[in-house]
């Protein structure tokens, strides 16, 4: 990441709740048990939303090691071809792993 404004590819595909809550536990210091308080339910319950965080952040990575958005990437950044182009390659190839691993 080069730039302040770019985001890292696993935060771009987190959702509005989700950034909510990575914020939230920060702002807590790393305290569940904080979090918990403020969002008014049980420390399972953080510790659950927490573990499904860390799946998605994890599979994100996955697909960011993955050689065909690595070949996409290098194009775009070879001007080889469009980068709106690679990003719209990129996306569809996310979604279509994400349907074969059952995520929708």
């Amino acid at each position: 990441m080069n730039n302040i404004n770019e985001c890292p590819t696993w935060m771009q595909h987190l959702e509005n709740d989700d950034l909510s809550f990575i914020k939230r536990f920060i702002l807590a210091s790393g305290s569940l048990k904080e979090v918990a308080r403020e969002y008014g339910v049980s420390y399972p319950t953080v510790r659950l939303r927490l573990d499904r965080l860390i799946q998605k952040i994890q599979a994100e990575e996955e697909l960011d090691d993955d050689r065909y958005i690595n070949t996409i990437k290098s194009l775009a950044i070879n001007e080889k071809i469009d980068l709106n182009i690679a990003k719209i390659l990129i996306e569809k190839y996310r979604q279509q792993v994400k349907a074969l691993k059952g995520g929708g």
